[in-house]
């Protein structure tokens, strides 16, 4: 007859009254649960199961992280040591339940007792019959050493099997993670500036710690879930992730609390859960050590952030001490997030008194520089009113802080499309993505500047980064077909302007992407269908100016521009971009004129004119030869 298989011990005690529950995965002390991360557990099992043994620390790497992973283990083990000490109240100096032995490993030196035994165990723990008594002493200890080699095996089974049926099999290479929307709990939509600031300076804080082997979602792309939650599962899939971030912040006048949890994607497993109750003064130092919390249960799961702390040390220096500047900050990036020109306006009188609380604030001037950047855009006004604001804040914020990344992007963006010194710019998107390789607006920058001197190569690159950091952004997706359009690939950007517009169905950019596509390809019929606007007269005017004049059919296109020109003459703002769009193609003369123009005025509506199809009726002019050479764009 078979023997019956063995039952496996479930419930480990150790020194007066902890307890240790395989099945649940449990830590309890006098019946109290103690929490206990995944890791740190593991290591726990590890040496519990072999009391008295040292246990080296490639056997602990083994067991955790499996054979032939080329991770440097040595700071998650002693992270994972640490913890276990910290819960068991154990002094390294004086321990009584984990010993280290210097250069090989820690032995578990506090008895251990099961609490319930294999059926095998149970039987040899029977007393003996007399027969058995006259054995000899030698015959005693080899009978307590059997039972003991039948303990330890099946605890080391059971342990195996816990921690392959729980822990995922993680593969090598970059981790990437999502922070998701901070939910506001104070019932007051005012106060939803102050959760999305806190998801986004989570996302920054996270993005420093170790961007080799740990990348961070972009803001944009989390922010859809905001108003439109999915399961995690889907989450991870939408956004390329293994790990998330839930959290919520509740906030009054006395005291904020935040409550945080990192689960994996896969199976919904939560790793780690916290929750802070603080003074709302401490803010700005508890959002580090929350996410320092965060990267270091992320370096016990995978053994991968050996660097975090030098990371640390030398991250930038451009924030602030007072809490009334920050929060005039926070304001400051909910408005420029929203990108229309009345929320620029409000984010730079935000940063305004950001900076007047504390003169010193480098990130307040580099969002300043940003508002004043993109206000040059945006509102469509002359390059002159707003640019030279935003180089006297983007190089105080430099003069504070040169190891902000943001300062050096914003300054990119200037020399780019204000100045036309294509060489600096390159130099500070270099130089921003050295201090951040994580900021996906420098990526999606640095990809547009590679594009318009036709280094396309690169360009696809760095966007198809932006991308990865950022994959539900319907700006740098749109920004994307713009590359693939200026390399000639119509279809390519077609499909890439179509999905961008699923992301934003308002984006009269992708729209004009596809009609520009479709002109290249001589479907002028489909390209009017496209860009037909109706409720957008200035704009519906130009285009069929532009398409009927590439058409060849100059009455349809004189018509469109009359009527283009008359909606013109009622509007205030720089038309720059308008005019280069109903003449080309209709009437070239005045295409130069305006291009002329635009020079003499810094517009950045001249940054893609080498590469753009858009200018192809123009190429053989001098003229415009002659631009192209004084832009110091390549031939």
């Amino acid at each position: 007859m078979s023997p019956e298989p063995a039952r496996v011990l479930e419930i480990i005690r150790f020194g007066d009254d902890y307890e240790l529950d395989c099945a649940a995965y449990k830590l309890r002390r006098a019946g109290r649960l103690l929490k206990l991360e995944r890791i740190p557990m593991e290591v726990l099992l590890v040496l519990v199961e072999q009391p008295g043994q040292l246990v080296t620390r490639e056997q602990i790497a083994e067991r955790i992280w499996g054979k032939g992973v080329f991770l440097d283990t040595d700071n998650s083990i002693n992270g994972a040591i640490r913890k276990v000490r910290q819960i068991l109240k154990d002094d390294p100096e004086q321990p009584r339940f984990i010993q280290t032995i210097t250069g090989k490993g820690y032995r578990f030196i506090a008895p251990v007792l099961p609490a319930q035994v294999t059926a095998a165990q149970s039987l040899a723990a029977q007393p003996a019959p007399p027969v058995l008594e006259a054995k000899t002493t030698a015959s005693r200890h080899w009978q307590a050493a059997a039972v003991g080699v039948l303990l330890v095996a099946g605890i080391g089974a059971y342990s195996l099997w816990v921690r392959s049926s729980k822990k995922p099999v993680e593969p090598p290479g970059r981790v990437m993670l999502a922070v998701l929307p901070f939910e506001n709990l104070t019932g007051d939509p005012a106060q939803e500036y102050f959760s999305d600031g806190l998801t986004e300076e989570m996302i920054t804080e996270l993005g420093r710690i170790n961007p080799a082997r740990l990348g961070v979602i972009g803001r944009t792309s989390v922010m859809l879930y905001k108003h439109n939650p999915k399961s995690l599962d889907q989450v991870g899939r939408d956004l390329g992730v293994r790990y998330v971030i839930e959290g919520s912040v509740r906030r009054d006048a006395n005291r904020v609390r935040i409550a945080a949890q990192l689960i994996q994607t896969r199976d919904q497993t939560h790793i780690w859960a916290r929750e802070y109750d603080r003074d709302p003064q401490d803010l700005l130092s508890f959002q580090s050590e929350i996410a320092r919390e965060i990267a270091d249960e992320i370096q016990l799961t995978l053994g991968n952030t050996s660097t975090i702390h030098s990371v640390h040390a030398s991250r930038s220096s451009g924030g602030t001490t007072s809490y009334e500047a920050h929060d005039f900050y926070l304001r400051g990036r909910y408005f420029w997030n929203k990108r229309t020109p009345a929320d620029l306006q409000r984010a730079a009188e935000y940063f305004r008194q950001a900076v007047v609380k504390d003169p010193n604030y480098a990130q307040a001037y580099a969002g300043l520089a940003d508002t004043y950047g993109l206000m040059s855009t945006w509102t469509f006004v002359s390059q002159h009113e707003f640019m030279p604001k935003a180089r006297a804040a983007a190089l105080r914020a430099l003069e504070l802080d040169d190891a902000l990344a943001e300062g050096h992007s914003s300054l990119a963006l200037i020399a780019e499309n204000y100045d036309y010194d294509w060489e600096t710019a390159e130099k500070e998107f270099r130089r921003a993505l050295q201090l951040n390789p994580d900021y996906a607006t420098a990526h999606q920058w640095y990809a547009e500047l590679l594009s318009w001197q036709g280094r396309f190569d690169e360009a696809i690159a760095e966007s198809e980064r932006a991308r990865q950091l950022d994959p539900l952004s319907p700006i740098i997706a749109t920004d994307h077909a713009a590359i693939l359009y200026f390399s000639r690939r119509y279809d390519d950007a077609i499909a890439q302007s179509r999905t961008a517009l699923e992301m934003d169905p308002k984006s009269g950019r992708a729209q004009g992407i596809i009609g520009y596509s479709l002109v290249q390809k001589g479907k002028f019929q489909e390209a009017l269908t496209e860009m037909d606007q109706p409720d957008n007269p200035l704009w519906n005017w130009a285009w069929k100016a532009y398409i009927y004049g590439r058409w060849h059919r100059a009455t349809q296109a004189g018509d469109a521009l009359a009527r283009f020109e008359q909606v013109a003459s009622r509007e205030r703002s720089d038309l720059t971009f308008a005019r280069l769009m109903a003449y080309v193609g209709t009437d070239n003369e005045q295409a130069i004129t305006v291009l002329q123009k635009a020079y003499s005025d810094h517009s950045n509506t001249l940054t893609a004119i080498k590469v753009d199809p858009n200018y192809d009726p123009l190429r053989n002019d001098p003229r415009f030869q002659e631009l192209i050479r004084r832009l110091g764009l390549p031939q």
